[in-house]
């Protein structure tokens, strides 16, 4: 049976705290079904018409896998495991009939769930939600946080990929207030508007930025150039959820430290002194090659405290905003790769502050090339 549900024994709160701990997960366990057994048999994604939201193309951009494995799909996702499910809710406007639709992202088909409900918007409503269980099965009580951001991740991806289309104004909803959607993002029909200057997106990606945007496999070496670092931070900042969390990169020599946006956002400041890389590293379920790294963007914040609400909404956004930053750092010509595991991260213990106020919730490791480029020379 598929687990859609936060482990009622503890509750989202005590989940976190043990994410955090030193505490090692158990032997893997089975994954179960890859892919969320969903009603009905599977239906092809129809060309869309003109001016119909061409649904095929956007999960095609977003969500789809690559080859029948899974792992290949243009959203990162801890382990490659990909719990999220995504029940597409269709009005007028798109290349599918209005219904409620289930997405079978390996096969790239959509099983048709039910009628539309009234006063289906037109558009597309896509409502993702997780099964647990194939984060679970490798990274046990670590599991929570990463099905947040991998959540995160997924709704940046589907808003990008309406961007690309040139859709209608896009909404995302990830206020942490329920468990089953985590993340809705609503995506209305284009109205004629040209791919490359839909409302609400300036300079909108291409097709190829999407479907590149794998996380590098490490090491990821050399310090970005300020003004990529900059525009990486830049973009984690607007998308990040204002005073929800807050950002800044570590970096090494010559002048090693944590940097962050100036007030008027368009500098680098220094926020502290001294190399953070190496316990970054430890943090970071000890993945040693994160002391070499270029630079280490980080989302910080979601104190001991925080209740169940907030919790969510903030990893939500952290993978969301993590996602956008990716894209933007591969634009700039950097590698990137996300790192969602963290324990005793307490960032501001660290520098001195109050412990258990500032906690690292998410990061991006950034190099300017990595072991591929190496290996191809």
């Amino acid at each position: 049976m598929e687990d859609h549900r936060e482990d009622p024994q503890t509750g989202l709160v005590a989940a976190l705290a043990r994410a955090r701990s030193p505490e090692r997960p158990g032997p893997d366990t089975p994954a179960g079904a890859p892919v969320r057994a969903w009603a009905g048999p599977p239906l092809p994604i129809p060309q869309a018409g003109p001016a119909h939201l061409d649904l095929r193309t956007l999960l095609r951009l977003s969500l789809a896998a690559s080859d029948t494995s899974g792992r290949l799909r243009p959203t990162p996702s801890a382990g490659a495991l990909h719990p999220v499910d995504t029940e597409l809710v269709v009005g007028t406007g798109c290349s599918l009939p209005p219904g409620r639709y289930g997405y079978d992202p390996l096969r790239h088909r959509v099983h048709h769930v039910g009628p539309p409900v009234d006063g289906t918007p037109p558009g597309v409503t896509a409502a993702l939600s997780v099964t647990a269980q194939r984060t679970v099965s490798h990274y046990g009580h670590r599991a929570w946080p990463l099905l947040l951001l991998d959540t995160g991740h997924a709704a940046a991806a589907l808003l990008l990929a309406a961007r690309v289309l040139g859709a209608g104004e896009s909404d995302v909803r990830m206020d942490g207030r329920t468990e089953n959607p985590l993340a809705v993002v609503r995506i209305r029909p284009p109205y004629g508007r040209s791919p490359r200057h839909s409302a609400g997106a300036e300079d909108p990606p291409a097709p190829a930025d999407l479907l590149a945007r794998r996380s590098t496999p490490p090491p990821l070496v050399g310090l970005p150039p300020r003004y990529a670092l900059r525009a990486v931070l830049s973009t984690a900042e607007r998308a990040g959820g204002g005073d929800l969390l807050r950002w800044c990169a570590a970096v090494g020599p010559p002048r090693p430290g944590l940097m962050q946006l100036g007030p008027e956002g368009t500098t680098l400041r220094r926020y502290a002194s001294g190399e953070a890389r190496p316990t970054l590293a430890a943090w970071a379920a000890g993945q040693a090659w994160l002391a070499d790294a270029g630079a280490v963007l980080l989302a910080h914040g979601c104190p001991a405290d925080a209740d169940a609400t907030h919790i969510r909404r903030a990893h939500l956004r952290a993978g969301f905003a993590v996602h956008l930053a990716h894209v933007t750092a591969l634009r700039h010509g950097l590698a990137a790769r996300p790192v969602g595991s963290w324990q005793q991260a307490d960032l501001g213990a660290a520098l001195g502050a109050a412990p258990g106020r500032d906690w690292v919730v998410h990061a991006l490791a950034l190099g300017t090339h990595h072991a591929d480029e190496e290996s191809s020379t």
